[in-house]
């Protein structure tokens, strides 16, 4: 893996003039944000060494290196699902590589079903902790000891700074943000109502397909990382209803502009504070 790291850090610094110091996952909730970053070089995944290729309607597929709010950012248009069928090393190589360019921040996005019932359709929410149901992880297997520990602390998987940061630029703006536990599971069916219920008695409250083994390699290399995320349905007693990844993607799209004001002050400010 070193050597592929390296090999696609190479190929990725050829193609670009100014090193990013934040990383960003466009998930379900930030697609738009593309829109709003002076994009210096869009590389598709398919053309860069290693890189699996994203699948999913609604994830573009390519990586992005330019600048928002005037930071240097390096943005995945599109990230990697275990559903996809890659491994859990393939969807995270990526975050490995933005980790090797020099990011100091990541940022994350995604969807999920709300399970906690004072949750509503539409809201966001800041995840504070995670809870892992995948049957895997990114890190099993033979350590590499340059990426990071065997057995790396999770104790604060997001954060603490990042998040209060959050908070206050909600508050500014009278953004309502909730918080809460993500659940992880494989998909891609979505839940029963009896899972849902599964997800809420063991802690959480959201349930999604995506970003714990984002979370879990970054804290592995020693990444400070954030993540949001759009609650667009509710798993909750009464208020289940048939959902589809068409109707994901449009509450999404309704919500985005806060969740894009939000990660926009929160790059401009820890810029500021730390520009190096």
């Amino acid at each position: 893996m070193l050597d592929q790291i390296k090999e696609t850090k190479e190929f990725l610094q050829r193609k670009i003039t100014v090193s990013p110091v934040a990383g960003i996952v466009l998930g379900t909730g930030l697609g738009n944000l593309s829109t709003e970053i002076k994009v210096d070089v869009a590389i598709p995944y398919a053309e860069i060494p290693h890189f699996p290729v994203s699948t999913v309607e609604g994830h573009h597929g390519q990586l992005l290196f330019g600048h928002l709010n005037g930071v240097p950012v390096v943005a995945m248009q599109g990230r990697f699902h275990y559903y996809e069928g890659y491994s859990l090393k393939e969807c995270t190589f990526p975050i490995r590589v933005m980790h090797a360019l020099g990011i100091k921040n990541l940022i994350l996005s995604n969807a999920s079903g709300g399970v906690n019932p004072d949750f509503e359709i539409g809201d966001i929410m800041l995840i504070t902790d995670h809870i892992n149901m995948l049957p895997d992880n990114p890190l099993r297997g033979k350590n590499i000891n340059e990426l990071g520990p065997r057995f790396p602390d999770m104790s604060e998987p997001y954060s603490k700074k990042l998040n209060t940061l959050v908070r206050k630029i909600a508050a500014d703006h009278n953004i309502k943000l909730q918080e809460g536990v993500y659940v992880v599971l494989s998909g891609p069916t979505f839940e029963t109502p009896a899972e849902y219920k599964m997800m809420r008695i063991i802690g959480g409250d959201t349930v999604g397909m995506s970003t714990v083994p984002e979370v879990i390699v970054a804290n592995h290399m020693g990444l400070p990382c954030m993540a949001l995320s759009i609650i667009t349905d509710l798993g909750v007693d009464g208020k289940i209803v048939e959902i589809s990844h068409e109707e994901v993607q449009e509450v999404a799209k309704a919500s985005e502009p806060k969740m894009t004001l939000i990660v926009k002050e929160v790059l401009s400010q820890i810029y500021a504070l730390n520009p190096a």
